[in-house]
This record gives structure tokens, C-alpha cells and sequence, in this order.
């Protein structure tokens, strides 16, 4: 029966062990050799180099540069979506008519591709509020925000709040339906107002879905791309390159893929450290409350 049993195991989950090992694993581990050597990602031999993709990748000041700018690009984007995500939860779980049609219209964004995306406001800001700001007082928009450099990085944030806020509401809507309605109505018969049940009811039994939506939000914000290459392609002078659009350039375009990839793994570590120290402290605190 034992024997059977391993047997029903491996026919069951073989295939997508196969497939996670040979699609997941087997690259990423490959991907680690590669930072050990000087390949150049055309070339079909590479020589063994040591640690010296690494120390290049310390020295690098614009890979360091693009670092610190994705991480102010993240703290904004994870507290503002979080933010404008449950507040419209919040709004559209309380009885308002018409609540369906909303929920329907806040996540639409979510459904278009960021390439797409990014085009489609490139043409807003480039065009439609120019025009706004040209012909009506509304001085902020007189010139395109996409070629300021103090202006251009807000515009990352604004589109990928309006992008995500919808899909973190949808999660949000899921937590607050879960929570008893008449511990609600407890409260409030006990004379808490709506500040103080939202604080210290609604809040901590949400715990679960806030932790969901920042582990979410924070991967997104590490790992965009394909928003920063439509919308503004890194520009303009640089000042919009987040870190994964200058991996990529470092190891396609410059042809330095070994020390792209370097660059990639450490991008990684620090992803999974920030991630980890999430999911720590938020469990932390959900066994608190």
C-alpha cells in the first residue's frame, strides 16, 4: 500500500514538479553561475570571472542611483494604493447604490496591460492636460509633466495607484464582508461611532487582507517595467530609470550579462529581504491583534 501510494504521488505531482524545477529552479541556479562570469549574452563561450561582477556592481553609482529611486517609487505606490484601495472598499461596502457598477469600474484599470497603459497616459499628460493647462488657469499643466524631471517620476506614481487601486479594493471588499455584522452592530450599540469601530474592530480583523495587498503591492513596485518603458522610458535624463529597466539595459543592451545579472540577484535579495521582513512583522502583528 506504501508502495502504491508514492506511486499515485509521482503521477500526480511529477509532472508539475518536472515542471516547476525545469521552469523555476534549474534557470534561476543557472542565472547565479552567470554572475561568476564574463558572458556577454551573444557569445557562446564565457570564462569563469569570480566575484568581480559583484564589485563592479558596488562601484556602479547608477545602478545604486536607480536602486534608491525604485525604493521611493515603492514606499509611495504601497501606501498609496493601500490607502485610495481601502477607503473605496470601505465606501462601496457600505450601502451605496449603484456599489456594483463602481466595484466594476475601479478594477477595469487593473485589466489593461502596462504597455498599453503606459502609451494611453503618455497621451493624457502629453496632450490632454497640456491643453487644460493652456487654455484654463490650471498653471501645474501648462507644460507636459513628462519632460520635466522633477514632475516625470510623479507621473509613475499617479498611473500605477489608479492602476492597482482597484485590484487592492477588490481584496479589501472580500476582508470587510467577512467581518461579523453584529459585532459591528455590538459596538455601536455600545456607543462607538464609526472612527472608533473602523479602529479598533474593523482594522484589526482586516489585518489578513492588508497584509495580502502590501506583500502585492511591494512586488509590483519592485519589479515594474513595462510602465516605466511605455510611460517615460526612463527618461527624461534618467530620472524616471527604476532599477529593473536598468538591468535589463545593463545586460541586453549594454551586452554585460553577467553583470546585469548580478545586478538581478542582488535586486532579488533585496526584494525577498523587504518581503520577508513584511510577512514577519505583519504576522507579528496580526497575532497581536
Amino acid at each position: 500500500m506504501k508502495e502504491n501510494g508514492w506511486k499515485l504521488q509521482l503521477i500526480f505531482s511529477g509532472p508539475t514538479l518536472f515542471i516547476f524545477f525545469t521552469v523555476l529552479i534549474v534557470p534561476f541556479l543557472y542565472g547565479i553561475y552567470l554572475t561568476f562570469t564574463n558572458w556577454d549574452g551573444v557569445s557562446a563561450t564565457h570564462s569563469f570571472v569570480g566575484w568581480k561582477n559583484y564589485m563592479s556592481v558596488f562601484q556602479d553609482s547608477n545602478f545604486w542611483t536607480s536602486m534608491f529611486l525604485t525604493v521611493k517609487y515603492v514606499v509611495l505606490t504601497v501606501v498609496l494604493i493601500n490607502v485610495v484601495a481601502f477607503f473605496l472598499a470601505y465606501a462601496l461596502t457600505s450601502g451605496v447604490k449603484g456599489q456594483s457598477f463602481f466595484r466594476a469600474g475601479f478594477f477595469i484599470p487593473n485589466l489593461i496591460g502596462g504597455i498599453i497603459l503606459g502609451f494611453l497616459w503618455q497621451f493624457i499628460f502629453s496632450n490632454v492636460l497640456v491643453y487644460i493647462g493652456q487654455h484654463f488657469p490650471v498653471g501645474i499643466f501648462s507644460t507636459s509633466w513628462l519632460a520635466d524631471p522633477d514632475k516625470a517620476f510623479w507621473t509613475l506614481v499617479i498611473v500605477t495607484v489608479w492602476q492597482y487601486s482597484g485590484y487592492m479594493m477588490v481584496i479589501y471588499i472580500a476582508g470587510l464582508m467577512n467581518i461579523p455584522k453584529d459585532l459591528l452592530e455590538a459596538a455601536s450599540i455600545d456607543g462607538a461611532n464609526g472612527f472608533v469601530r473602523l479602529i479598533k474592530i474593523v482594522l484589526p480583523l482586516l489585518l489578513p487582507s492588508i497584509i495580502v495587498c502590501v506583500f502585492l503591492s511591494l512586488q509590483r513596485g519592485f519589479m515594474v517595467y513595462d510602465l516605466n518603458l511605455s510611460l517615460t522610458h526612463g527618461g527624461p535624463y534618467k530620472s524616471t530609470q527604476l532599477v529593473s529597466m536598468y538591468v535589463y539595459q545593463k545586460a541586453f543592451l549594454s551586452q554585460q550579462y553577467g553583470t546585469g545579472q548580478s545586478e538581478a540577484f542582488i535586486l532579488f535579495l533585496v526584494v525577498a529581504a523587504v518581503t520577508l521582513f513584511q510577512v514577519y512583522f505583519s504576522k507579528k502583528q496580526e497575532v497581536e491583534a
